[in-house]
């Protein structure tokens, strides 16, 4: 499974890691709900963010797709001038 994992992502584009997608995740730790441990969601939030993604795919329940944090997160990224993914599982994406 791991390797037609990897195979179904060979060939897509890597986002890099921006000065601007650094400043959103130190906000989103410093200013909004993720904690200090999260640094690294933070940033994958942050990477899409600033790179105009629709949507970030995860099964990250905790500190990603969080309902219960959805909306702090969207305002630092407003805040900060960019329009937030949306953040959900692969299975909420493919609901009907």
């Amino acid at each position: 499974m791991a390797q037609r994992r990897l195979e179904m992502v060979r060939g897509l584009p890597v986002l890099a890691v921006t000065p601007e997608a650094t400043t959103v995740a130190e906000q989103l730790v410093q200013s909004g709900p993720l904690p200090k441990k999260a640094e690294v969601d933070a940033l994958h939030i942050g990477i899409a963010a600033v790179h105009g993604m629709e949507y970030v795919l995860t099964w990250n329940c905790k500190h990603i797709a969080n309902a219960r944090m959805r909306s702090q997160i969207e305002a630092i990224c407003r805040d900060l001038g960019y329009e937030p993914s949306i953040m959900c599982t692969p299975e909420e994406l493919l609901e009907e």
